[in-house]
């Protein structure tokens, strides 16, 4: 079965949503799922549809194609990436915020923003591993940043309820 439309069914479809479920549509009929005759009935619909929610009743019958599988890992990954990106950004301004203070102090003996920079570094290779490394688990990755983002509103919520008992 195919998977639940990405984007709501009134949207507006476009010319590069009509090719991709041509694209679909064609994939399956060269795995026999369609015959010729149903291919020419969809893609007529296919180009006459208006909205993302017609074009997904074409494809609703039929299973997630390898094409259509690689793009949405695709797109999941992009997006986790841009979340751990968020994420690892606090880590790289306490950096510069580390390496102002050092600086403005002369500059004077060892490095230390340096081990502020290696927490930063070792959290972007970790990311990417989870991400890019040989058997990429995104569950895994949405699991873990869902975690995170449950223990920051946590703490935020604790922190309003003593500021309002104060």
């Amino acid at each position: 079965m195919s998977e639940e439309p990405t984007s709501p069914a009134g949207i507006r479809a476009s010319d590069e949503d009509r090719e991709r479920l041509i694209a679909e549509l064609n994939d399956h009929t060269v795995a026999g799922r369609l015959s010729t005759e149903d291919l020419e009935q969809r893609l007529q619909a296919a180009y006459a549809a208006r909205t993302t929610g017609e074009l997904d009743a074409l494809r609703r019958d039929l299973p997630i194609t390898a094409r259509q599988a690689a793009l949405d890992h695709a797109a999941r990954r992009a997006h986790l990436t841009r979340r751990m990106i968020q994420e690892s950004g606090g880590s790289l301004g306490l950096f510069a915020v580390c390496l102002v203070v050092w600086l403005t102090s002369g500059a004077n003996g060892q490095f230390w923003p340096g081990w502020v920079g290696l927490v930063f570094l070792l959290t972007v290779v970790r990311n990417g591993w989870a991400l890019y490394g040989p058997a990429p688990d995104l569950d895994a990755v949405e699991r873990q940043l869902e975690a995170r983002g449950r223990g920051r509103s946590a703490r935020t919520e604790r922190r309003s309820e003593r500021r309002g008992r104060r």
